[in-house]
């Protein structure tokens, strides 16, 4: 009786050295989808100009997923055969959609709902942690953990919702490596998740037009949630 056993068939590799370099460069470029975890405050009392107190009920929401784009460059150290510690400095593009709905149903059509396209531009600096697994031919899966503190550029004092310039996420993810004639191509598929409050909670008062209080007001907590896919060249 013949056994024949069977496996996987080496084929020649691509680029077998490239692994083995202390460091190295590469560019980014991806998109992502956008989301805002927001906190409503519930009932709350506003007082206009003329001194009126009011109550008021306003909920606020993000109500769908919204895409962005997202370049950058990135350095890579090896720290052994399966780690290596990478630095991303990327700018991230995007809007979010934001719905307010006033719950009072005696309020006027021009009051019962408002909404805000809350454009937002970061940059930011992903240390990530990276463990891959041995490579097999021209291919070799990993995972990454790590942290990203990020700048956001845009910020409007007309707006019903304003975000903190300065904010910390930390992200996880998995990806491959594909070894190609003249470079290594990495997708890599990750979430981000705000650790910080997002929301500006003092631009309340430092609104000029005090009809927007109630929206503005109506949220107290803010955390930022990223999905990325990114595509690496090295």
């Amino acid at each position: 009786m013949t056994q024949i056993v069977c496996g996987q068939e080496r084929t020649v590799q691509n680029r077998p050295y490239t692994d083995l370099r202390p460091f190295h460069f590469g560019i980014l470029v991806g998109t992502h989808l956008q989301d805002l975890e927001l906190n409503n405050v519930g009932p709350q009392l506003i007082t206009d100009d003329q001194g009126v107190t009011r109550e008021y009920i306003v909920t606020a929401d993000q109500d769908r997923w919204d895409n962005g784009f997202h370049v950058g460059v990135l350095g890579e150290f090896r720290m052994g055969d399966n780690f290596q510690f990478r630095l991303a400095p990327t700018l991230y593009f995007g809007t979010r959609h934001v719905s307010f709905h006033n719950m009072d149903p005696l309020a006027p059509d021009s009051l019962i709902s408002r909404k805000q396209n809350l454009k937002s531009v970061y940059i930011g600096c992903a240390a990530d942690l990276i463990f891959s697994a041995q490579r097999f031919n021209n291919h070799r899966p990993y995972v990454m953990v790590g942290l990203n503190p990020m700048i956001n550029l845009n910020g409007s004092d007309n707006d019903y919702l304003k975000l903190k310039r300065y904010d910390l996420f930390f992200e996880a993810g998995v990806g491959c490596d594909f070894y190609l004639p003249f470079f290594k191509l990495r997708p890599e598929l990750k979430f981000l998740y705000g650790l910080t409050n997002a929301l500006d909670t003092d631009h309340a008062n430092h609104l000029k037009d005090k009809t927007m209080l109630p929206y503005t007001k109506s949220v107290n907590k803010a955390r930022t949630k990223m999905v990325v896919l990114t595509f690496y060249f090295e």
